[in-house]
């Protein structure tokens, strides 16, 4: 029993030894590729293509109807261009300016004491004001040019993209309950 103990342990050394000699150290062979790579001559860069100049181009055609804006503000626009129109930033504020037009509904209308019609507006808080000819509402200082039983006719005044501005004509309609 001690010489199969004995004869196991050699063959169990042994077989170390050879497991050992068979794997060979790897990192000498990495250490050669990478000398060859540093020793190696460096490949040519490309030169940059050349890019042939791009010839400028002088729009002369201002004067013409823009392709981008919708003909109805066009019209607008050539129609308002004569005209000097600046929103009053000295006068207080009214509740329905803190919304746009898009959050408020038109819930109906009725006759004040003095027979003036008056329209009923529903704020986003639901709130409603009472608003006549002469009120303003939305953020573009909208000024309410007339109320009828459908529907009420305002004027904003916003900026025309050249440093001033312009009224355009908006609606709100009567908002049914449906």
């Amino acid at each position: 029993m001690r010489n199969q103990k004995s004869l196991l342990k050699v063959t169990l050394v042994a077989s170390t030894v050879l497991l050992m000699v068979g794997c060979e150290s790897r990192v000498e062979n990495v250490q050669t590729k990478m000398n060859e790579i540093r020793n190696a001559q460096p490949l040519p860069i490309e030169p940059p293509p050349v890019f042939t100049p791009v010839p400028s181009y002088s729009y002369s055609s201002f004067s013409a109807k823009s392709p981008f804006v919708p003909t109805s503000i066009a019209r607008e626009l050539q129609i308002m261009a004569g005209k000097r129109v600046y929103p009053n930033f000295a006068r207080p504020k009214q509740p329905l300016e803190d919304y746009t037009l898009e959050e408020l509904l038109m819930k109906g209308t009725m006759k004040s004491a003095s027979g003036r019609i008056v329209a009923l507006i529903q704020s986003p808080d639901n709130q409603l004001e009472q608003v006549q000819i002469g009120s303003y509402m939305g953020k573009n200082h909208g000024r309410i040019v007339s109320i009828n039983p459908n529907q009420i006719s305002l004027l904003e005044i916003v900026p025309d993209g050249q440093d001033g501005f312009i009224e355009r004509p908006r609606t709100l309609i009567l908002h049914g309950d449906a």
